[in-house]
C-alpha cells in the first residue's frame, strides 16, 4: 500500500511538472500582449534607441538642406512597435520569433526651381564628394552624371531611348532621392501627397507631419517642383523571446 502511494504521488508529480513545462512553452510562444508591448516601447533602452536614430536621420536631412540647392519644406514620421505573434507552424514570417519590434521610417520633402535641373542635381553630387558626406550620391556615381548630362541637353535619356525622363537616384542601404518629372511630354509623374497621419498613441505608435500645414502640393506650388529624400525603414528596438535585445 504504501509502496502503491509513493508511486501515485510520484506520477502526480511528474505530470505537473510537465504541465508546469507546457505552460511555460505556451508563455514563450504566445502573442505579446497590448500591455506589454506598450512597456517594452516606453523602457529606456527602446526610448534611447529611438531618438537616437531619428536624430541621426534628422541630421542628414538638415545637411541635405544646408549644402544643397534644395530647399526643405517637410518631414515626415512614422513610428511604430509591434508585439510578436503566437507560434507560427506553417506560414513562418519570423513574427513569431521576437516579442517587441520597434520600427522608424523618416522621409524628407524640398522644394526645388525645376529650370535648373542640371545644377540642382551636379549640386548634390558635389555635396557627395565631400569625405564623410551623408549623400551618397557623387560623381563617381556614373549613372547620376548621365542624368546631369541629360538636363543638360548633352546626352539623351539616361536609360536608354524610349525609357523616358529620369526621376529617381538610388543607393541601396542609405535613400532614395526621387523627384518631379519636368520635362516629359506624356503624363509626368509626380511626388505624391504623403498619407494622413493615423491617430498616435505613444510610445507604440508615432505619426508626425512637420510641418502640419505643408504638404506637396504646396511646396511645388511655391517652388516649381518636388524632391523626396526617402530613408530605408529602421528596425531599431528589437526584443526576441529568448531575451536577446537589440538596440540601446
Amino acid at each position: 500500500m504504501v509502496e502503491r502511494r509513493w508511486q501515485t504521488r510520484a506520477i502526480l508529480s511528474t505530470v505537473w511538472g510537465l504541465a508546469l513545462l507546457a505552460v511555460s512553452a505556451c508563455s514563450q510562444d504566445g502573442a505579446t500582449s497590448p500591455e506589454t508591448v506598450r512597456e517594452l516601447a516606453g523602457s529606456t533602452k527602446a526610448v534611447r534607441a529611438r531618438e537616437q536614430v531619428e536624430q541621426e536621420i534628422r541630421q542628414t536631412i538638415t545637411y541635405w538642406d544646408a549644402h544643397t540647392s534644395l530647399t526643405l519644406g517637410l518631414v515626415t514620421v512614422d513610428d511604430s512597435c509591434a508585439g510578436g505573434r503566437a507560434k507560427e507552424w506553417f506560414f513562418q514570417d519570423g513574427d513569431d520569433q521576437y516579442k517587441i519590434r520597434c520600427t522608424l521610417r523618416v522621409d524628407a520633402y524640398f522644394g526645388a526651381d525645376p529650370h535648373h535641373m542640371s545644377g540642382t542635381i551636379d549640386g548634390i553630387l558635389t555635396a557627395g564628394d565631400s569625405d564623410g558626406s551623408p549623400v551618397p550620391f557623387g560623381h563617381d556615381f556614373f549613372y547620376a552624371t548621365k542624368v546631369v548630362d541629360y538636363y543638360r541637353g548633352r546626352t539623351g535619356e539616361p536609360q536608354g531611348p524610349g525609357t523616358g525622363e529620369p526621376n529617381e537616384l538610388f543607393n541601396a542601404g542609405a535613400v532614395t532621392l526621387d523627384w518631379d518629372q519636368v520635362r516629359q511630354r506624356a503624363k509626368r509623374q509626380l511626388i505624391e501627397e504623403p498619407p494622413a497621419c493615423l491617430p498616435s498613441a505613444p510610445p507604440v505608435t508615432r505619426c508626425l507631419r512637420e510641418p502640419g500645414s505643408t504638404g506637396v502640393t504646396n511646396l511645388r506650388r511655391e517652388y516649381g517642383m518636388v524632391f523626396k529624400l526617402a530613408f530605408p525603414s529602421r528596425d531599431y528596438f528589437i526584443v526576441y523571446k529568448d531575451g536577446q535585445t537589440v538596440g540601446q
